[in-house]
């Protein structure tokens, strides 16, 4: 197994003390965030902005002056996109430094896995846009935060923005749309919600699932020649998102009609297909590339113009790069949170921590002094919403890069709450746990 430590310190820091400012890192105190990378395998061309993002934020929380003074601390394992690897990461890693603060697995299959895990380790795990979207119901899932949105989420918005340019949701009803999914816990968490849909509105489904790692296509493809649906859903990761867009252009389905989901529009996907890929869309929770906001600004020179750069300058900013800014910031204001009832200046546990995902309150104030303006909405959770935000917008590929397509679109809560608060419960009873009471949510 590949493992790689990465630990990473302010460019002044000379030795176990340094100043920045009016604070101080007066003692070697560190917050430890492992990192469960994808940099090699079928996703790695996905994965690895991903990482590259995360890492570089937090070393510009530590070029900020850290936690309250606290340095953030890394440390990668490999996955590779596999579940097995994963939880071999995850024991390796969780006790580590003092303690894990938070994980975010990066993949659906090893969330589902970590899940049973995590609340007997009290490490909390953060799975913004994928893992199991049932766990936005905080009082059965206690340690999982799908922040920012899950798959549902996404499905829905998709649903709502293909419902406008048809001219209205009722337009759907008599129409067909083919649904392109990584034949895996992944590809299928989609479903729910779209099946929902579909019975609300009166459009079929065609279900067209793909075994990973989907580069294999021409049958899927020719099925939807065949039948002709109306528009095509796509709910794939790493290779199979292009190749699906190359079987598209081959078989002459025009790529305005395709949209994908938060895992399946990004620039490795589409850079090397270019005009052939143009007007393929995508769902976007919350952000997408950003290369003009304030926070790549100020990374390109806290981080990059020091030679402290985690990967090439020329990804800071893309859709999936920023996303782990996303992650890492998340991360660290949770921590931020849990500093304001448990001790500022003070390393946080997992445990306290996990109060923290579960009290963050980002206002928009918040967000802009942390340089995501125009990036990001408003984060609120607690004990019963462990997402936060149910936002998005679409971003559509214009031959050689993405641009807004529609404006913020928001889920419709009245559907979904009901749809995880089933799921929750059924895993509830299949696990035998009861709802968090009260009491447990103050804790």
């Amino acid at each position: 197994m590949n493992f790689r430590k990465l630990v990473f310190a302010m460019a002044a820091l000379a030795g176990a003390t340094s100043f920045v400012g009016n604070g101080a890192f007066a003692q070697a105190k560190e917050q430890f965030f492992p990192v469960l990378t994808g940099r090699t395998g079928p996703v790695a061309p996905n994965a690895t902005p991903w990482a590259n993002g995360h890492n570089d934020y937090m070393k510009l929380v530590n070029a900020r002056g850290g936690i309250n003074g606290i340095r953030t601390l890394i440390e990668e394992c490999e996955t590779a996109y596999d579940t097995a690897r994963g939880i071999e990461c995850y024991e390796r890693l969780k006790g580590k430094h003092g303690g894990a603060t938070v994980f975010q697995p990066l993949s659906t299959g090893i969330t589902f896995a970590l899940t049973e895990k995590v609340p007997n380790d009290k490490i909390p795990m953060i799975t913004s846009g994928y893992g199991r979207s049932d766990s936005a119901d905080g009082t059965i899932f206690k340690w999982n935060f799908p922040l920012i949105g899950h798959y549902w989420v996404a499905g829905d918005v998709l649903l709502k923005h293909i419902g406008n340019q048809a001219g209205g949701m009722d337009k759907l009803k008599g129409k067909k749309i083919g649904v392109g999914y990584h034949d895996s816990a992944f590809g299928k968490e989609v479903l729910p919600i779209l099946q929902e849909r579909a019975a609300q509105y009166g459009f079929s489904l065609q279900l067209l699932p793909i075994a990973a790692p989907g580069v294999e296509q021409k049958a899927t493809w020719l099925q939807v020649r065949q039948q002709q649906p109306d528009y095509v859903i796509l709910q794939t990761w790493g290779v199979m998102t292009p190749t699906a867009l190359k079987e598209a252009q081959a078989v002459g389905y025009p790529r305005e009609k395709i949209f994908g989901t938060w895992w399946s529009a990004a620039e490795p996907d589409l850079k090397d297909i270019g005009q052939g890929a143009k007007g393929y869309s995508g769902v976007m929770m919350q952000h997408g590339a950003e290369p003009q906001s304030a926070v790549v600004k100020e990374i390109l020179d806290k981080v990059h113009a020091k030679g402290q750069g985690t990967g090439p300058k020329d990804e800071v900013g893309s859709v999936l790069y920023m996303r782990g800014v996303v992650g890492a910031m998340l991360a660290v204001e949770g921590v931020r949170s849990a500093q304001e009832r448990f001790g500022k200046g003070k390393v946080m546990t997992g445990e306290q921590a996990r109060w923290g995902y579960e009290n963050l309150n980002l206002t928009q104030a918040k967000l802009d002094a942390l340089g995501f303006k125009g990036v990001m909405r408003p984060v609120s959770t607690s004990c019963a919403d462990h997402m936060g935000s149910s936002f998005a917008r679409v971003h559509t590929w214009d031959g050689s890069k993405f641009v807004w397509s529609s404006d913020w679109l928001e889920a419709d809560e009245q559907v979904i709450k009901p749809l995880v608060r089933a799921s929750a419960e059924k895993y509830a009873a299949e696990k035998k746990l009861t709802r968090r009471s009260g009491q447990d949510c103050q804790s």
